[in-house]
């Protein structure tokens, strides 16, 4: 099962990355509750947030760097990287590349994604695009 598991969680990350959205109908459960923003729980939350992020990032791509699996959670290790494009919740495009690290745990159950919480380097992000200062 934790395989399974594994191979869901890894299949949101594609859709994502691919701007699928009609995977997060097929693998998000309609009751998921996304601990980050509960604003953006279940199907049509999570394609507001890959939609957003798409939005500023065209060629947003997700890569999972590492999986650990146990009964029914799966945690995620990721990295994004994107051509920041377009607006970004107010950030008028600034053409810069970012690379992002974030980490993803997942409650899977019947085939889909139930809960989840999220941790984005968000403060990586602004400091990439000039946002506050960096290092």
């Amino acid at each position: 099962m934790s395989e399974q598991n594994k191979a869901i969680a890894k299949r949101v990350f594609e859709g994502a990355s691919q701007g699928k959205l009609e995977v997060l109908d097929e693998l998000v459960a309609k009751e998921h509750i996304y601990h980050s923003d509960p604003n953006l729980s279940g199907p049509e939350g999570q394609r507001q947030l890959v939609t957003m992020f798409r939005t500023a990032f065209p060629d947003l791509h997700l890569t999972v760097e590492a999986q650990v699996a146990e009964g029914d959670m799966v945690v995620s290790r990721f990295t994004a990287r994107g051509t920041h494009n377009g607006d970004l919740m107010g950030i008028a495009p600034t053409g810069k590349q970012v690379t992002v690290s974030g980490i993803s745990m997942m409650r899977m159950a019947g085939g889909k994604v139930t809960e989840e919480w999220e941790i984005v380097d968000e403060a990586g992000i602004m400091r990439q695009l000039g946002v506050i200062p960096g290092e």
